[in-house]
């Protein structure tokens, strides 16, 4: 196979470039939430945005612009391309500036700065940065996930897919409970049920403190996009598989579940 241009600049965006750009957008979150600052008002579908979101993407769209001002950039809060467009990339940024907005509304700490890179509808670099508790994690397909708690040294994930035979801890959404939730935990013997908010769900996994993952509810592909790659990248001896697509000509997720091999379980109706 031929390399072109584009496949060299890829390879010479480094993960390490991608964790800096997302670190220094969760820099500018933290300081507003420290400081309680921002404004909030809320969004044509409903759902809340704050100053705190928009200043975080510009920081990351002007970030990965100048790693690579050829791959398109796709984010949540920035204008979205039709499917028509959309359809033609082979690879591109998906991007949440700031995932669990009503977390940091609330002030619980769990919300996250995530950025991911697509290929042929696959995640294959994600970046997820929890502001609020330190934390840095990311994956790139071939390369493993890895944690980093504040300065200290990144440390390697690995994680095994659970049996459903056996005691579960459970994390689900703290915003987002669901009567359909509580039909599918009916096949799981639930050890444990722990409450998290944004994309540290897939992290919980990732690093076992959880086991497995349950979402039974909408999501968008940029909500999910770069803790999947944490998730999936985790994966000891090989790589979890992925149920979830990028790039669909609807970017709205089905349910989906993290941390069980794909038809160990049953999804409701």
């Amino acid at each position: 196979m031929a390399v072109t241009d584009a496949t060299l600049r890829l390879a010479m965006v480094t993960i390490d470039a991608v964790n800096e750009v997302a670190l220094r957008a969760g820099e500018v979150v933290l300081r507003h939430y420290r400081a309680r600052d921002t404004w909030v008002r809320e969004k044509t579908d409903g759902s809340p945005v704050t100053g705190v979101d928009l200043a975080a993407e510009a920081i990351i769209r002007d970030g990965l612009l100048r790693l690579d001002d050829t791959i398109p950039y796709l984010s949540e809060e920035h204008e979205l391309p039709t499917y028509e467009v959309r359809r033609a990339w082979s690879r591109y940024w998906l991007v949440d500036p700031l995932d669990g907005t009503k977390e940091f509304i609330k002030r619980t700490d769990e919300f996250t700065v995530n950025i991911a890179l697509i290929e042929d509808g696959e995640p294959v670099l994600g970046v997820v940065v929890a502001p609020a508790s330190g934390l840095l994690y990311y994956a790139r397909t071939g390369e493993g996930t890895w944690k980093r708690e504040g300065a200290g040294e990144p440390q390697r994930l690995q994680s095994i897919l659970s049996d459903p035979s056996e005691p579960l801890r459970i994390v689900e959404s703290r915003s987002h409970p669901s009567p359909a939730l509580e039909a599918f935990l009916k096949q799981l013997t639930v050890a444990e049920r722990v409450r998290s908010g944004s994309s540290l769900k897939f992290c919980l996994v990732a690093d076992g403190r959880a086991d497995v993952y349950p979402r039974l509810g909408p999501t968008m592909e940029w909500d999910v996009a770069a803790g999947d790659c944490v998730y999936r990248n985790s994966g000891h001896p090989e790589p979890h598989p992925g149920t979830l697509r990028y790039n669909k000509p609807s970017l709205k997720n089905g349910n989906f579940v993290v941390g069980l091999k794909p038809g160990t379980y049953e999804l409701p109706e």
